[in-house]
C-alpha cells in the first residue's frame, strides 16, 4: 500500500536506466552525473514541475536524444499517460523504434514489467506502438498527418524539429498540428529538441529565441570565474588543432580538456532572458564543445574547423552542428561586378577538364525562353557553358523545336574525352503551365522533366506528382510529372559558392566554385538579381525571403533548374568510382517529333483480371 516515491527524470534515470549496447557507446547502469548539463533539461520534464515546454538547442554528440528517452521510460513507468513521439519521417521513427526505443525498454526491468513482449499475443506492441498501464506510446513521423492526428498527448516529444517538412499533406506546420493534440491536457509537456539549421527558418532556434535562452556556465579551474564555453576562447597553435585549449574570459590562462570533467560537474544554467521567465516555457542551448571528455573533444573540433576553410556547405555543418548555431546568410547579393571582373577565357560551348556531366535549366516567359546549360565536376563546381535566348511565342511550337534541339547537340571536352551531351534538361513550369506540359510529354523523363519552385521544401529536389489524369480521375501511367525543387535553398547554396574566392599561386578550385566564360555585364546583373531579407510575420515571428532587386532574373532561375537536374542526377552523391562511368554512360539521340508512348499519355494502361484463388 506504500505509495511510489516521488521522483525527477534524473532520479529515475540514475536508479532504473540501462544503456544497450546496441544503442550506446558507453553500456551500462545511466549516470547523469556524466553529463550533468542534462539534470536541469530532465527534471523539468518531469511530473512535479510546474514547466509545459522545454526546449533545447544544441550541437551533435551531448546526449539530447538520450535524455529524452530517459523521459519516454520515466512517463511508462512513472507518470503514464498518452505519449506521441515524432521524429522527421516515418521510416525514421521506424528506425528509431528499432534502434533506441526497443533496447530502452528491453534493458529495464521495471519498463519490461509494463511493456509487453512484440511476440506475446495481444501485446499492443509494434514497431510505431507501445501500450503499456494508463497510456500509450505512439511513434510517427512529421511528413504523415494522418500520424499526428492519430491520437490526443498528454506528452510530446518532438525530436530533430528543423528537419519537419514545412507543410504537411497540406495541413499546415507539423509542428503545430502536434501541438494541438496536448491542447485538452492542463499538465500537459512538450520536448523540443533539434540542430539548429539556417537563420530564420529553424524552428529551434524560433523556440529558444522566445524563452528565457538559459546557458551553461562552467567555473574556470585557475580562477573560478563562471563563464560559458564558446567557440571565440578555443585557441590553438596553427596547424595543431591537437593543442586546442580554452582561454579563460578571468585570468587568461589555459584550461586543459582534462579540467572538463569537474567543470561540469560545477556548472550552472543562467538565463540570458530573465524578465522572459515563466512557469510554462523554458529554453536550453548548448554546443558539442561541452561534451564530456572522451565523446567530442576541442581537439576534435578545432580540426574540423581547419578542414571546413574555404567550403561553404562544411563551415555551415560546423555552425550547426558544433557550435549548435543558426547559418547565417549575408542579406545582401553578391558583387556583380567582383563575378564579371573575375570572366574566365575558356571557350564557349567546350567542356574544361574536370567536368563529369551536363545539364541545362530552362526559364518560360511569353514570348521567349531562356536557358542555361551547365557543366558539372565530382566536387560540385560548375562551368558555365552558354546561355542562349530563344525569341518566339511559347504557346507556339517553333520556339520549342529551337529549345529542344540543343539536347541533340555534343559538346567537345578539354580533355580529349570525345563529346558530351546534355544528360537532362529541366524547364519551369511556374509560367505557361499547360504548354511546358504538353512539350514535356513528348520526352523521355531521363532527359527533359518539368519542375516547379517551391519555397518550404527542405531539399533540392523533392519527390514527382503526377499530372495527367484520366476522365475518371485516375493518373495515366508514364503520364507527366512535377518535380518540387527547394529554389531557397539552392539560392542560398548558390550565393555562398558565388562568394568564393579564385586560387592563387596555383592552388587548386574550392568544392562548388562556379566558373563563367565572357558573358556581358546584363548575366551577372541577373545572377545576382535577389537578395534575402528578413520579414516579420503576421503572428509575430520573423522568416528570411527572396526579394528581388533588379526587374529580370533569370539567368538565377536558370541556374537554379540546372543544379536541380544535377542533383536529380546524382551530384550530391557521386563517388569518386563513379566518375568513369557516368561520362561514358550512352544518351538516346531524340527524334524531332519524338512522341513517348502516346498510348500512354492518353489513357491509362488497364490492369490484368486479378485471378481468383483456387480455395475461393
Amino acid at each position: 500500500m506504500k505509495p511510489d516515491p516521488l521522483l525527477t527524470v534524473s532520479e529515475w534515470a540514475d536508479k532504473y536506466r540501462i544503456l544497450s549496447q546496441r544503442a550506446s557507446a558507453e553500456p551500462g547502469q545511466w549516470r547523469t552525473s556524466r553529463t550533468p548539463y542534462l539534470q536541469d533539461i530532465m527534471d523539468c520534464l518531469s511530473a512535479t514541475d510546474p514547466t509545459q515546454t522545454v526546449i533545447f538547442c544544441s550541437g551533435a554528440q551531448t546526449g539530447k536524444t538520450e535524455a529524452g528517452n530517459n523521459w519516454l521510460g520515466y512517463v511508462i513507468d512513472h507518470a503514464p499517460g498518452p505519449i506521441m513521439a515524432v521524429q522527421p519521417t516515418v521510416e525514421m521513427a521506424k528506425r528509431n523504434s528499432k534502434q533506441r526505443i526497443e533496447p530502452l525498454i528491453s534493458e529495464c526491468p521495471r519498463l519490461r514489467e509494463r511493456v509487453k513482449p512484440s511476440r506475446a499475443r495481444d501485446s499492443g506492441n509494434t514497431i510505431l506502438t507501445k501500450e503499456f498501464p494508463g497510456g500509450v506510446m505512439v511513434l510517427t513521423g512529421a511528413n504523415s498527418a494522418v500520424g499526428l492526428r492519430s491520437l490526443p498527448a498528454r506528452y510530446l516529444f518532438l525530436d530533430e524539429i528543423d528537419a519537419y517538412p514545412g507543410d504537411v499533406d497540406g495541413e499546415g506546420d507539423p509542428v503545430a498540428l502536434a501541438e494541438a493534440r496536448t491542447r485538452t491536457f492542463a499538465r500537459r509537456k512538450i520536448f523540443k529538441v533539434s540542430t539548429p539549421t539556417i537563420a530564420g527558418r529553424s524552428r529551434i532556434a524560433a523556440a529558444y529565441e522566445d524563452s528565457d535562452q538559459r546557458r551553461y556556465e562552467v567555473p574556470c579551474p585557475h580562477c573560478g570565474t563562471y563563464q560559458a564555453i564558446v567557440w571565440k576562447n578555443i585557441k590553438w597553435p596553427d596547424g595543431k588543432p591537437s593543442e586546442a585549449v580554452l582561454i579563460c574570459e578571468g585570468c587568461q590562462r589555459a584550461i586543459q580538456e582534462h579540467y572538463k570533467t569537474k567543470m561540469l560537474a560545477k556548472g550552472r544554467w543562467v538565463a540570458r532572458k530573465p524578465e522572459r521567465a515563466n512557469k510554462k516555457t523554458v529554453g536550453f542551448h548548448l554546443s558539442s564543445l561541452y561534451s564530456p571528455v572522451g565523446w567530442f573533444s576541442w581537439a576534435d573540433a578545432a580540426e574540423l574547423w581547419e578542414q571546413a576553410q574555404g567550403n561553404q556547405m562544411r563551415l555551415r555543418s560546423f555552425v550547426n552542428t558544433v557550435l549548435g548555431e543558426t547559418w547565417k546568410e549575408k542579406g545582401e547579393a553578391p558583387d556583380w561586378h567582383r563575378l564579371y571582373e573575375r570572366r574566365e577565357s575558356y571557350e564557349f560551348n567546350r567542356v574544361p577538364a574536370g567536368a563529369v556531366f551536363i545539364t541545362a535549366g530552362a526559364d518560360i516567359q511569353k514570348e521567349r525562353i531562356e536557358c542555361e546549360i551547365v557543366a558539372w565536376g565530382a566536387d560540385k563546381q560548375s562551368w558555365s557553358l552558354d546561355y542562349r535566348v530563344f525569341a518566339g511565342d511559347t504557346s507556339g511550337e517553333a520556339v520549342w523545336k529551337d529549345l529542344f534541339a540543343v539536347l541533340n547537340e555534343t559538346f567537345p571536352c578539354e580533355d580529349g574525352g570525345g563529346q558530351m551531351p546534355i544528360r537532362l534538361m529541366a524547364i519551369d513550369s511556374g509560367f505557361n503551365t499547360q504548354a511546358v506540359y504538353n512539350q514535356v510529354r513528348k520526352f523521355p523523363s531521363n532527359r527533359v522533366i518539368a519542375v516547379k519552385g517551391s519555397a518550404w521544401l527542405d531539399t533540392i529536389i523533392g519527390k514527382p506528382a503526377a499530372v495527367d489524369v484520366d476522365t475518371r480521375g485516375r493518373t495515366i501511367r508514364r503520364g507527366v510529372r512535377i518535380w518540387s525543387v527547394g529554389t531557397n535553398l539552392i539560392k542560398t547554396e548558390l550565393y555562398g559558392w558565388l562568394r568564393l574566392d579564385a586560387p592563387t599561386d596555383g592552388d587548386e578550385y574550392p568544392p562548388g566554385y562556379c566558373h563563367f566564360p565572357e558573358y556581358d555585364s546584363e548575366y551577372f546583373k541577373m545572377l545576382t538579381a535577389e537578395q534575402i531579407v528578413l520579414r516579420q510575420t503576421r503572428n509575430g515571428g520573423r522568416k528570411y525571403e527572396w526579394e528581388k532587386i533588379r526587374d529580370r532574373n533569370e539567368a538565377l532561375d536558370t541556374r537554379v533548374y540546372a543544379r536541380a537536374a544535377a542533383c536529380l542526377l546524382g551530384l550530391d552523391r557521386l563517388r569518386p568510382d563513379q566518375l568513369s562511368v557516368i561520362r561514358s554512360r550512352a544518351v538516346t539521340p531524340i527524334a524531332a517529333n519524338q512522341t513517348v508512348n502516346p498510348v500512354a499519355q492518353t489513357q491509362p494502361v488497364a490492369k490484368p483480371a486479378r485471378r481468383k484463388s483456387s480455395y475461393w
